[in-house]
């Protein structure tokens, strides 16, 4: 993460301590990125058959658009997860440490009832700053 501070006035509890921060401030003149939700269907149109196939996917897609953008995943400063079934919640954590290690962006995740398409079960939307 370039030109980004990160603010934790009060200390990040276990098991989230060190997969997110409580925010970040993104210094002026940086590059914005604002990545639209992103779920667990293959470039190709395939639908991922569970959660953790979807998510690992919805994950994938955005670190794509990063490249596009010539950005990392170090770059990455705000991550939304759209979750249908809070059973869920320990793979998206899990999925989190395996595939953006040492990344600390902001993160707000929410239980839906539903998304567009009833085949999803998780929408990943984000936020960077280069």
């Amino acid at each position: 993460m370039k030109d980004v501070r990160l603010h934790d006035p009060h200390p990040v509890l276990e098991p989230f301590r060190s997969i997110y921060t409580h925010g970040v401030e993104v210094v002026l003149n940086s590059r914005s990125l604002f990545i639209s939700g992103q779920v667990g269907v293959t470039p190709d149109g395939v639908v991922m058959p569970d959660f953790e196939s979807q998510c690992r996917q919805a994950i994938e897609n955005v670190i794509g658009v990063l490249k596009s953008a010539d950005m990392e995943i170090t770059d990455l400063v705000k991550l939304g997860f759209f979750l249908t079934h809070p059973e869920d919640m320990e793979t998206l954590v899990k999925l989190r440490r395996e595939m953006l290690p040492n990344v600390r962006p902001a993160i707000t995740t929410v239980f839906v009832a539903g998304l567009v398409s009833s085949d999803w079960f998780v929408e990943v939307e984000a936020i960077a700053a280069a």
